[in-house]
């Protein structure tokens, strides 16, 4: 019955954005309907009419409550799953500190003496080769820091002049505002306008790839080429207060932060969008973590820190290094 039952959503959720009563004036609509162009009310047996409305009621009623509450479990079930996962970080960690602090043995006269002896050996051996490697070693590292702070310097000039975002991630142009999360966007065009617009009086074309919104004889507020592609089936758009149009937006890709609307607009810059933790309890579990990845390496980007993978690949190496204590790593670099 599936997609049966999805048949007819584009008509009537046409027909449900014309009603600013909402959905009690939708369904006194859908009645009036039955009523003056059917024998719904008549053609049948006394009751019938009013039985298969309660009927009807009764099914997707439970429908609607078993939906609601597999998504409640399904939220709880996350909530859960980050609970534990972050108890497991936290306990691996502890553990980690634990194994990489320091470990104590015990020595005999002889064995320390003779270890010292090595020490010494190896000390002066070093500081002959480092006479020899310091001026080429300090000269390679203010080549690094150059290339770093040129690197930087061009990142900064690639994000200036765009705009700060508002409160929810988007922007306040001139003529509307939008907000944002990584699956939906969300638009307020208002209308300085002496009378209550209706759904007559306004022109609202949202495709795959393009957005127009205006008044009908006026010229449009937005007109142009998304940033990216929406799902038009699951996009929509109502009259909020009679003054103003609100466009809902549902993004195809669904891990990427806009910088704009259309093409035409000015951007934002995405690396100070700040994503509430709350809208990451609404993503399953895979594209959250993946989320939360991509935030965390983000953040330590910005700060000169290694990522997610660096710091992995960081570990791997301290714990060989504590497996063989034996070999010298202080002459080694990497990356």
């Amino acid at each position: 019955m599936g997609d049966d039952e999805e048949k007819y959503d584009g008509m009537l959720l046409g027909m449900a954005q014309q009603h600013e009563g909402g959905v009690q004036e939708l369904v006194n609509t859908f009645f009036s309907f039955l009523r003056r162009k059917t024998d719904f009310f008549i053609g049948g047996d006394a009751g019938a009419a009013e039985k298969l409305v309660k009927e009807t009621f009764a099914h997707h009623n439970k429908l609607a409550q078993k939906a609601h509450k597999e998504k409640q479990s399904r939220k709880e079930k996350e909530k859960k799953e980050k609970a534990e996962r972050a108890a497991k970080l936290a306990e691996e960690e502890k553990k980690k500190k634990a194994e990489d602090g320091p470990r104590i043995q015990e020595l005999t006269d002889e064995e320390a003496e003779k270890l010292q002896l090595e020490l010494d050996k190896k000390k002066k051996e070093g500081e002959k080769k480092e006479s020899g490697t310091t001026k080429e070693e300090e000269a390679s590292e203010k080549s690094e820091k150059e290339k770093g702070s040129d690197s930087e310097g061009e990142e900064d000039e690639k994000d200036k002049g765009k705009l700060k975002p508002n409160a929810g991630n988007g922007a306040d142009l001139p003529n509307y505002k939008w907000t944002q999360s990584l699956s939906e966007v969300d638009l307020a065009v208002p209308f300085d306008v002496k009378f209550r617009i209706k759904g007559k009086d306004v022109v609202v074309d949202i495709q795959r790839r393009s957005l127009k919104v205006g008044l009908k004889g006026h010229p449009p507020v937005i007109d142009g080429q998304l940033y990216n592609e929406v799902k038009v089936e699951e996009s929509s758009w109502l009259i909020d207060d009679g003054k103003v149009v609100t466009v809902h937006l549902e993004k195809i890709n669904k891990m990427e932060w806009w910088s704009r609307i259309v093409t035409t607009d000015p951007e934002i810059n995405t690396k100070k969008v700040c994503p509430e933790n709350s809208k990451l309890s609404d993503l399953d579990g895979e594209t959250r973590g993946m989320v939360e990845k991509m935030m965390y390496d983000q953040r330590q980007k910005s700060m000169g820190l290694p990522t997610s993978e660096e710091q992995k690949k960081q570990d791997i190496l301290k714990k060989f290094m504590a497996q063989h204590p034996e070999m010298d790593f202080s002459k080694a670099k990497f990356s």
